[in-house]
């Protein structure tokens, strides 16, 4: 695959190149269980979830155990994919996904059910579990939209209800005895249902009744009725990843990720997460402090991420703070957090985030006044959000981005139009150059929360009250709308409390097209408008009746550890617009923690020892000229991530780069030439500036030992000061041809004509370039290939292949290699 032409031409095809710094290739002869981290999203979504990171370090610790990854493609290579017979393979030892012992998904969303049967079918792996006889591969699932399984349980063999830190090494355990003593698929099963948290779907089953509720739902093993969360009391017993592996392309959230603490105490009623995790266990500062050094020396990342659900309310983020830019201010390494609460903002933070670079403040207001918020129990009022303004803005950030949503529970027009009026005064308060980036959501009811008994809005309703938000903030300069499409939002909801009949329709979808439903460009509502007809099941069914509270929902069997009374009393305060407070102050028995082995976990007296402010002293800046080769699968990467490949690399050697000053400051790297995507090259150049004295020897190992397989220093030389950034002046290539022997007659006419045109497609249009000027030779030569040498003083860059294919007629497809062999730079 990676040797086809079509391959460099797929968008960002180092999505499936692999061999990162820090990924774990084992010798599979020699371990017993194989578990494929199967994420049905693109490589950038799936790398940026932290609890797949944590989970590949913990497999991956056990000798006995291999963890490898594999990523949904995206549809240009699944269509690649199919036409060429491939199946999808992991990226760490290439396997198929049906070659592996356990096969594990994460299902973060419900819109991700699609991926997950794409990636079953280009494994070769049927989609129901009754149709897979043997014991391997075991198809299991985790992640937040298991706690309502029921719409895709029948999929799955095995689903994992909470968290997975001591499951997935329980459940290897279970499937390495089942291999020694040969059992069948069946004992392995009655096995796994022993495990907490383990939710095995054929041994339950559900009917219905006349109006289309579940009537029953009933255990078909003895003494297995209910499934209790799986849940890590302390987190403290598992240790931070310190070497996250580090991707090539660019994620969704590109950083090195901690996370802090686990659940919240604050009780949104609307947030499933704030329930499902509960209860709220904060990692130990210490700790933090010193995975982050580790983590970001091993992985060279510019920006450090302490993920929460409310990392405001961590108990010490103030001295954590302080302690991690004392110690990473002076590597321009940026801290953000991700999640904040706007009644938990201290005004110190603001100052040691900003030491390096002021990334984003996102607040979540959720409704446009103080009345929609009693009802959610989003303990803020109006005063508190404007007051919060004033400190960012006036700590020196010029955008807020706000989060709200619409079709809350006793919603009417003038409560939508608030949101329309604090997002107008946030703005205001910004003075003229504040600027507020908003977006907007319809509510969707999930099942564990005190609103899984209410009805969803429609979705006519749903874009009319966007489109109300849109119009009035269409005047608006320094106010950027966003909204999810309530189309999405319509489908979320039918399956974020559905039933098993939804199964047939899922499957219909995803045959009729259905693919990447959580992307907007790639949702397909006619697909399943018609798959939902086709199968005789009713969407307003799942969405617009209000739930009595004796029905029995599809996710009876599955226990949160909140009691049914406490949601149920939740419900009725909302009904009344009264606040249940935080219960960091009391516990207001909602059934999770017994507070002997279940129980809040947090630090509120914490300060760091032995942390020394770095102080640089006056140094002199030295530049370097890098020359090094790109091969192999590396020849896949865009410039702009092999540029982040080197920046990182130099980092994790300890190689003090230079940055520049401002508020974004950027190391001092520059390369002569931006090279092609699938264009191998032996010669390439780059210039860095460092804080000396330093010697070349000295730089050349340290960054040789940080460089992956593919990218070679070939040599380092020192500059004088004040040298100009590289310039490429000519450039040669060998381009391999498929089929022999080359038309000479088409080298000699295009060598001998005054002007010779080639189309080059620009984002706007495409124009065309009299290429003639811009080559100085060509030939042929034996096996097929042509030696191309281009001027890049005359004109604007076009891709050798370009050239070669256009001079002999010929279509991409015959174009088998593309190498740079040399390059003269001024």
């Amino acid at each position: 695959m990676f040797d086809s032409q079509w391959f460099s031409k797929i968008e960002r095809p180092s999505r499936y190149v692999g061999e990162e710094i820090h990924a774990v290739k084992k010798d599979l002869r020699t371990i017993d269980v194989s578990f494929a981290l199967a994420f049905p999203d693109v490589y950038e979504v799936g790398m940026s979830h932290v609890g797949l990171r944590i989970l590949y370090h913990i497999l991956n610790r056990q000798n006995w155990v291999a963890a490898e990854r594999v990523f949904c493609p995206w549809i240009d290579l699944e269509t690649e994919l199919r036409n060429h017979g491939l199946a999808l393979r992991s990226l760490e030892s290439r396997r198929s996904l049906a070659e592996f012992d356990i096969v594990g998904f994460s299902i973060q969303h419900e819109l991700s059910l699609t991926n997950v049967l794409t990636m079953l079918n280009l494994g070769g792996i049927p989609f129901l579990a009754r149709e897979r006889e043997g014991v391997s591969p075991l198809i299991v699932a985790g992640g937040p939209a298991c706690f309502n399984p029921e719409p895709f349980a029948l999929i799955f063999d095995a689903i994992l209800v909470g968290d997975g830190e001591d499951a997935v090494l329980e459940l290897c355990e279970v499937m390495r005895d089942a291999k020694r003593t040969n059992v069948s698929k069946e004992e392995l099963l009655v096995r796994m249902s022993q495990m907490r948290g383990m939710y095995i779907p054929k041994f339950f089953n559900v009917s219905y009744g006349a109006r289309g509720t579940i009537s029953a739902i009933e255990p078909g093993l003895t003494g297995y009725r209910k499934i209790q969360k799986a849940i890590v009391p302390d987190i403290n017993l598992y240790p931070l990843p310190d070497s996250q592996i580090v991707p090539y392309a660019e994620l969704v959230h590109d950083r090195l990720t901690l996370e802090i603490s686990r659940g919240c105490t604050r009780g949104c009623r609307f947030c499933q997460a704030g329930m499902i995790y509960r209860p709220v266990r904060e990692r130990e500062p210490g700790i933090v402090l010193e995975s982050a050094a580790k983590g970001l020396a091993k992985t060279g990342f510019e920006e450090l991420s302490l993920l929460s659900l409310s990392s405001g309310d961590y108990g010490c983020l103030g001295p954590l703070l302080k302690a991690l830019m004392d110690r990473q201010a002076e590597g321009k390494t940026a801290i953000s957090l991700p999640s904040l609460r706007i009644d938990s903002l201290d005004k110190a933070w603001f100052e040691q985030i900003k030491r390096v670079r002021k990334t984003g403040f996102t607040l979540a207001p959720e409704a446009g006044n103080d009345r929609i918020r009693r009802i959610i129990n989003k303990k803020l009022t109006d005063d508190e959000i404007f007051s919060t303004a004033d400190k960012i803005f006036f700590a020196g950030w010029e955008m807020i981005k706000l989060y709200f949503m619409i079709g809350l529970p006793g919603e009417e027009d003038e409560d939508v139009l608030d949101i329309v009026r604090l997002v107008k005064e946030v703005s205001r308060r910004g003075g003229r150059r504040g600027k507020v980036n908003a977006s907007i959501a319809a509510f969707v009811p999930k099942a564990h929360t005190p609103f899984m008994w209410m009805p969803q809005i429609p979705l006519m309703e749903s874009r009319r009250k966007i489109a109300l938000v849109r119009g009035a903030l269409k005047e608006e300069s320094r106010v950027r709308l966003k909204w999810n499409q309530p189309e999405m939002s319509w489908l979320e909801g039918i399956f974020s409390r559905g039933d098993r009949r939804l199964t047939e329709v899922l499957f219909r979808a995803w045959k009729k097209g259905a693919r990447f439903d959580a992307w907007s460009e790639q949702f397909a509502l006619t697909s399943w408008m018609e798959a939902f007809s086709e199968e005789g099941v009713e969407p307003d069914f799942y969405l617009h009746r209000a739930r009595d509270p004796e029905e029995i929902l599809p996710w009876d069997h599955i226990r949160s550890g909140i009691t049914k009374t406490f949601l149920l009393a939740e419900h009725r305060k909302a009904l009344e617009g009264i606040e249940t407070p935080d219960c960091r102050g009391r516990c207001l028995s909602c059934g999770v923690c017994d507070h002997e082995s279940v129980g809040p976990v947090l630090y509120s007296l914490w300060e760091p020892t032995g942390v020394k402010k770095n102080v640089s002293a006056s140094r002199s800046i030295e530049k370097y000229r890098v020359v090094f080769c790109k091969t192999g699968l590396l020849r896949h990467l865009s410039h702009l991530e092999l540029v982040r490949l080197f920046i990182r690399a130099l980092r994790r050697a300890r190689i003090p780069i230079v940055f520049s000053a401002g508020y974004h400051p950027m190391p001092k790297i520059s390369f002569a030439a931006a090279l092609p995507v699938g264009t191998e090259s032996l010669h390439e150049t780059m210039d860095i500036q460092v804080y000396g004295p330093a010697s070349v020897s000295i730089i050349l190992d340290r960054l040789a030992h940080q460089l992956p397989a593919g990218i070679r220093v070939l040599s380092t030389t020192g500059l004088a000061p004040g040298s100009k950034a590289p310039r490429l002046k000519e450039s040669r290539y060998e381009i391999s041809l498929k089929g022999s022997p080359i038309s000479t007659d088409h080298m000699r006419a295009f060598l001998g004509s005054e002007a010779f045109f080639v189309s080059k497609k620009g984002k706007r249009e495409e124009k065309r370039i009299d290429v003639r000027p811009l080559v100085k030779s060509m030939e042929a030569l034996e096996s097929g290939r042509v030696r191309l040498v281009l001027n890049h003083t005359q004109g604007p860059e076009v891709k050798p292949a370009e050239i070669v294919k256009r001079v002999f007629d010929l279509d991409e497809k015959d174009i088998l290699k593309v190498v740079k062999t040399d390059e003269v730079v001024e």
